[in-house]
């Protein structure tokens, strides 16, 4: 599972399109204010070149999407079918991504930074809004009447971003802050868990997480995800669900496999390197290295010096 930053979304949009980046990046915006920018879905739809499923990718940016057309959205444990309208929050926290079931796709979204909500611009901080917190399903359906309310909204962004009004940054903040206050007023879709089988999908992701933390080749490198719970956060699930799933298809508890792995990797440092086993500890996330060396001795009987020897 990558990590897709703003480049690679301008990036992957320049390829599979015949737009060019000069045309649709905007030019003026400094970097002091983050980044943000809005799109027309059916003009990216019709301008597409490759027909592809957006990938099941982390975005380091924040996404708000008003879908008019029929697709799925999938998440780690959960699928949400969308047969007409719907506005969709996406925050960099929680991978996702939704598969167009037909070729009539319409709708707006917008791409924004952390940065550009900074709380001292905004007055919010994104990661405590309901509408941004893990586990959630921030997937609203919309009525005709509702959707045309936000298709207006959207078009004052779009026309907004092309003004030069030198205060355009500013308003068009306030335009995200109403759609995101216009979404934690309304009510989730229902989700399903039958396309593909969550179990499955779930271990899977979890699995990509925990390998894309290795190997560890420098001595710069710190595994990040430690606990289940860390996991579960970045997963978009609870932990006892997350131990669920993984008992059932890996005969493992999350902790259980988090652990296999870390000394999987400790023994092919403490054999392979020369590094001291404080700077080995360091790296596989142990903040001192007595609880690295207790918890080696715990899973193997033998302390690192000596099964390094």
């Amino acid at each position: 599972m990558a990590l897709t930053s703003v480049d690679d979304f301008y990036r992957e949009i320049t390829t599979c399109t015949t737009l060019e980046k000069q045309t649709i990046f905007p030019q003026d915006v400094a970097k002091e204010i983050g980044h943000f920018n809005v799109f027309s879905i059916e003009d990216l739809f019709q301008k597409t070149t490759q027909r592809s499923v957006m990938p099941y990718n982390r975005r380091t940016y924040y996404k708000i999407s008003l879908i008019r057309g029929r697709n799925r959205v999938e998440y780690a444990d959960k699928v949400i079918h969308i047969e007409t309208n719907a506005l969709l929050f996406a925050s960099p926290k929680v991978p996702y991504h939704y598969v167009p079931l037909d070729e009539q796709q319409a709708g707006y979204f917008c791409i924004f930074t952390d940065a550009f909500l900074l709380p001292s611009k905004s007055g919010v901080i994104l990661d405590e809004l309901p509408i941004f917190r893990p586990g959630g399903v921030p997937i609203f359906q919309l009525s005709d009447e509702k959707a045309d309310q936000l298709h207006s909204l959207f078009l004052k962004m779009r026309e907004e971003i092309t003004s030069d009004y030198a205060y355009k940054y500013d308003l068009l903040r306030t335009y995200v802050l109403e759609l995101i206050h216009y979404g934690q007023k309304l009510q989730p879709l229902p989700a399903s868990s039958t396309h593909p089988p969550a179990s499955a999908r779930v271990t899977s992701l979890f699995l990509e997480l925990l390998e894309r933390q290795f190997p560890i080749d420098t001595l710069h490198q710190k595994v990040g995800l430690r606990t289940a719970k860390d996991f579960a956060d970045h997963l978009a699930v609870h932990v006892n669900h997350l131990n669920k799933v993984l008992k059932e298809t890996l005969g493992q508890t999350t902790t259980e496999a988090i652990q296999q792995r870390i000394l999987q990797e400790a023994k092919i440092l403490l054999k392979q390197t020369n590094w001291t086993v404080s700077e080995i500890a360091y790296c596989l996330g142990f903040e001192q290295v007595a609880h690295f060396s207790n918890f080696f001795r715990k899973q193997t009987s033998f302390s690192p010096l000596a099964f390094r020897a």
